[in-house]
């Protein structure tokens, strides 16, 4: 296996193995009515977000990679090789700023 599916893997198995205890109901008895508070969406929520930043940052960088071998390539469609790049890149930071805010909302509630 290459490292980036060694990365994915282990991040899986973590995230399996966490999601028990993080998703867990809060006991609610009459007994312990000044438990400490449950903050489980808040950790799932902050895994998710760096979940997400990670996933943006080796998506943009195969974007400029990919965008600056083909403009090494064929210097003559540097401008619409260029012009695809920031589509390209404008969507993805669009993506991640929806899952961002989902991260957020849950996190709140």
């Amino acid at each position: 296996m290459n490292q980036m599916t060694r990365l994915v893997v282990f991040t899986l198995i973590v995230l399996v193995c966490f999601a028990t205890p993080l998703f867990a109901q809060q006991p609610t008895t009459p007994a312990a009515p000044t438990a400490a508070p449950f903050y489980g969406p808040a950790i799932a929520a902050g895994i998710g977000a760096g979940l997400t930043l990670i996933g943006a940052g080796i998506g943009f960088g195969k974007i400029g990679a990919s965008a600056l071998e083909s403009m090494a390539r064929q210097p003559q469609v540097a401008g619409a090789v260029g012009t695809n790049m920031l589509i390209i890149a404008a969507l993805l930071e669009g993506a991640t700023f929806f899952s961002l805010v989902i991260c957020i909302i849950m996190a709140n509630k």
